[in-house]
């Protein structure tokens, strides 16, 4: 911590700075709340994800159970192969974070008489299981990175509420005791040189 100034001039930088952490100050708990509250609706999303994948893999299970062969998962993937992620930007509360917007798949090319009947809604099923799990990385990635940001904003939060602000009103204290005090003791000290004054007049 720097020594501080028993001057007027430290006493106008001390009233200043906690005039500044105290206007920033809602400013940044605003933002911690706004973080918290789109943490929790990733969280939602992230398990809502999460649902719709196991249900999804359960249908492509039943599918495969059902009609396929022992190397009908081999067979399948091979035939969906994803070529890119299109993902999008949004602002929230400060972060920019990646957004999905959809799964591009390469051309599937195949057989209609060599293969099952069933081949058709099994590739439907395994491109939604896809999709669903590169939106599931996009949301991890937004839940991340607002992670970052809100551990550095309640930091930012602590040390203004915790540090700054005390230590400035502290210091406005000690520096106003201190002039205070040199104004009586100013004060004072012309009135023993008014009294001397007078004593030698006399």
């Amino acid at each position: 911590m720097p020594k501080i100034k028993f001057t007027k001039t430290a006493l106008k930088a001390q009233r200043d700075a906690l005039k500044q952490f105290t206007r920033f100050l809602p400013t940044l708990q605003l933002k911690k709340q706004q973080l918290q509250m789109e943490m929790r609706l990733c969280q939602a999303a992230l398990a809502e994800n999460e649902a719709r994948e196991a249900d999804l893999k359960r249908r492509l299970d039943n599918w495969i159970a059902l009609f396929g062969g022992h190397d009908s998962v081999e067979k399948l993937s091979a035939l969906v192969v994803c070529e890119a992620v299109d993902t999008g930007v949004k602002n929230i509360a400060g972060v920019d974070v990646p957004t999905f917007n959809a799964i591009r798949f390469g051309d599937i090319r195949y057989n209609l008489f060599l293969e099952e009947p069933w081949i058709d809604d099994a590739i439907v099923i395994l491109k939604q299981i896809l999709s669903v799990r590169a939106e599931h990385g996009i949301l991890q990635r937004q839940y991340d990175l607002l992670a970052i940001e809100l551990r550095t904003t309640t930091q930012r939060v602590n040390l203004f509420e915790k540090v700054k602000i005390p230590e400035c009103r502290a210091n406005i204290k000690k520096i106003q005791i201190f002039l205070g005090d040199m104004d009586t003791a100013s004060v004072a000290r012309s009135k023993i040189a008014k009294k001397k004054s007078q004593e030698v007049a006399a």
